[in-house]
This record gives C-alpha cells, sequence and structure tokens, in this order.
C-alpha cells in the first residue's frame, strides 16, 4: 500500500462527504439568508426566528436526499470492502 494509494483513497472519502453533506448544508445556508433577509427588511430582531423554518427546511431536504445520499455512502462502502484483497498487496 503506497502513499498515493491512501491519499487516493482519502481524497474519494472527503469528495463523498462533501457530497452528502451539500444538500443540507445548502438548505440550510439558503434558508438563513431567506431569514435574515427578511429580519433586515422588517427589522424584527428576534433570535428565535430564524431556528424553525430552518430546522423545517433541513429536514424536508434530509428526507428528500436521504436515498440519493444513502446510494452514495452504499456505493462507496461497498467498492472500499470489495477491494480490500488489492488492498493488501
Amino acid at each position: 500500500m503506497t502513499s498515493d494509494f491512501v491519499v487516493g483513497i482519502m481524497a474519494e472519502s472527503i469528495k463523498v462527504t462533501l457530497l452528502v453533506s451539500a444538500p443540507v448544508l445548502i438548505v440550510g445556508l439558503v434558508v438563513g439568508v431567506i431569514i435574515s433577509l427578511f429580519q433586515a427588511v422588517t427589522q424584527i430582531q428576534e433570535m428565535t426566528l430564524v431556528f424553525v423554518p430552518k430546522i423545517m427546511a433541513v429536514m424536508i431536504a434530509l428526507v428528500a436526499a436521504l436515498p440519493w445520499m444513502l446510494n452514495i455512502l452504499i456505493t462507496f462502502t461497498h467498492n472500499l470492502f470489495s477491494n480490500i484483497p488489492a488492498y493488501i498487496k
């Protein structure tokens, strides 16, 4: 097992992590910006106003993207486990 091989596995792991977390993080970011703009326009500075819509949007995004996220994770894990004999060489 060479250092290039280990770096390749680490790069693939980081790519999978970013792909899996991106939909939920992007939805949370967009909803947070929209709520912040709403607060700036209406001058309502309630700190708890952000949490409920953001939590609901993130939960909806998580439910919507969960099959895709699981498919990516299962494919990565299957490839990792099926190539174990090649890793030992």
